[in-house]
């Protein structure tokens, strides 16, 4: 299975990316099965995170093929051998660091790097981007996402990130995007199972508004 038919398969169970910073080892599983258990199919632990890598390999046992796990955050090309070695099998990026989304495309995983213009989505996706994640999407609308999806090519998922709430999806679903990134809205370090799961079910319901 190609990284881009990997990476449909999650987003077609549901298109939300649980983004857990500041998770910790000992939390991990619980929030990985509070998360699943609302819906959600993909999980991203940013390398920013204490002990990140040991995150990802828990997730990645825990779950298996139900979920695709892996980091955010990823600023070099070393850290994804790092994160392919932890069971990851998505890395994501803040930036388009093309470096990085070369050594994800060449590792076979999923390579979903953030951009905020078109000189940057295209380059991107020269350098093997599965998927592009807009960020941060509180400094664009749904109207520039959707003139810049006039030309990205169609086979190219882009991830809303930044900002998203559940009762603020539906306008960037009709300019065409593929799903959401969700952090400090989903979960806060420290928080409890319980809460996120109350959090992440008003997401699920949310997207499907």
């Amino acid at each position: 299975m190609s990284a881009k038919e990997l990476l449909n398969r999650y987003l077609d169970e549901c298109p939300l990316v649980a983004i857990i910073r500041g998770v910790t080892p000992a939390d991990a599983e619980a929030i990985g099965d509070a998360i699943y258990e609302a819906g959600m199919r993909i999980i991203e632990v940013p390398l920013n995170s204490p002990e990140p890598l040991k995150s990802i390999e828990l997730l990645a046992d825990k779950f298996g093929d139900r979920m695709l796990v892996g980091a955010g955050t990823v600023l070099n090309a070393h850290q994804v051998a790092h994160v392919k070695s932890a069971g990851g099998r998505i890395i994501v990026s803040p930036n388009a660091n093309l470096a990085v989304v070369s050594a994800t495309a060449e590792a076979g995983l999923v390579a979903s790097p953030g951009y905020f213009t078109p000189t940057e989505a295209f380059a991107a996706i020269d350098a093997g981007a599965t998927a592009l994640k807009l960020f941060p999407a509180e400094a664009a609308s749904p109207a520039v996402l959707k003139a810049q999806l006039a030309v990205i090519p169609k086979d190219v998922p882009v991830m809303v990130v930044g900002g998203v709430k559940p009762d603020n999806m539906r306008p960037w679903l009709d300019a065409g995007a593929a799903g959401f990134g969700l952090g400090g809205g989903l979960y806060q370090p420290g928080q409890s199972a319980g809460e996120t799961l109350e959090k992440a079910r008003a997401y699920v319901a949310g997207v499907k508004a």
